[in-house]
């Protein structure tokens, strides 16, 4: 018997990544719903080689559903998670909101997912697992056997994110500007507050007291959360005018020596990675090279010798899959390989 999946956002950027990717990985659903809100009722989306009809998730009964993806913004969730949760139904989330909460994972498989099992073990559980944001997501995928093997100490990160991490409005803004400079038009600003087209935008989410912006607060309070409160970590966000694929630059000091040989040799033997590091033109990933994929791409590996046991690189990943609806889909497999179904039954 497999499982009933709802996937909440079924019709935006990440819902439809989601469909696509169940699909992809012949999850083990008897049934896949596709739920939006009332003004998407009957909107046709395909998941493998069938098409869904959105139906409205105001009225719809969650009874008997066993996942619901959620993907559809931090208000629908906070507002539906619980109710969700309460028939029974348990709630993988991609919006911020529940992340931050001490009594709700948060989850990358490859990294914590043994925090799993004490939470399917704990009969007080809320039903609710969230998503890291998607910069956080594939930066700990890269950070964690490097932890393991040295002990990390402290990152510096530069995030250069794609459009698509700003939704639909994003990516629409980013193609109509580019084409509009080409015939001489001004690219009007909407989504994002400069110019995005043959632009950089130091600038994601909203400006907090210390000049830090809520996405690069999120870098550093969710690499503590999923990976180790001791490090110390620093970034600066920046929006550039790619369609899909966020990339990062991460400078990191150690507390025991590690070279970058015997970094790459690390990486190269840990789940969800591909190490493309050859030290000549084009040896290395781009965004371009990320879309579609499942892994993320590591390149540049070599030691910073401006502090000790310090190394640089480049971290690469497709921005919709394994920061947003890959990895959502990774934490119901690992439920179900930690035995949820027995677990439900008992």
């Amino acid at each position: 018997m497999g499982y009933r999946v709802a996937v909440v956002g079924a019709t935006g950027n990440v819902g439809r990544e989601v469909l696509n990717i169940l699909a992809e990985r012949k999850f083990p659903a008897d049934e896949v719903i596709a739920l939006a809100s009332s003004r998407s009722i009957g909107r046709e989306i395909s998941y493998g080689d069938k098409i869904l009809k959105a139906k409205n998730l105001d009225d719809f009964d969650f009874k008997g559903v066993d996942f619901a993806i959620m993907s559809a913004g931090g208000s629908i969730s906070k507002d539906w998670a619980p109710r969700i949760a309460a028939s029974g139904c348990i709630v993988i989330d991609n919006s911020s909101y529940w992340r931050y909460h001490s009594d709700v994972p948060l989850v990358v498989p490859e990294v914590n997912g043994q925090v799993l099992d004490r939470w399917l073990a704990d009969p007080k559980r809320g039903n609710i697992i969230a998503n890291p944001n998607c910069s956080t997501a594939q930066l700990v995928v890269a950070l964690k056997p490097l932890h393991d093997a040295a002990t990390i100490k402290r990152i510096v990160v530069s995030t250069y994110q794609s459009v698509s991490g700003a939704g639909k409005e994003g990516v629409d803004e980013l193609w109509n500007q580019t084409k509009g400079i080409f015939v001489n038009d001004s690219a009007t600003p909407q989504k994002f507050p400069k110019q995005i087209a043959f632009n950089v935008i130091p600038h994601i989410d909203v400006f907090m007291e210390d000049g830090y912006t809520k996405e690069e607060w999120k870098v550093l309070a969710e690499t503590k959360k999923i990976l180790d409160p001791k490090i110390k970590v620093t970034c600066t966000a920046v929006r550039v005018p790619v369609f899909v694929g966020h990339s990062e630059a991460v400078n990191i000091e150690f507390e025991n020596p590690i070279s970058a040989d015997e970094a790459r040799d690390v990486l190269r033997e840990a789940p969800g990675i591909a190490v493309v590091d050859k030290r000549e033109p084009g040896g290395y990933a781009t965004p371009v090279e990320s879309v579609g994929e499942y892994d993320t791409f590591v390149s540049r590996i070599r030691e910073d010798n401006t502090v000790e046991n310090g190394l640089a690189i480049w971290v690469v990943s497709d921005n919709l899959r394994k920061g947003a609806a890959l990895n959502t889909i990774q934490i119901a497999e690992e439920l179900i390989a930690r035995g949820l179904k027995a677990r439900l039954a008992a």
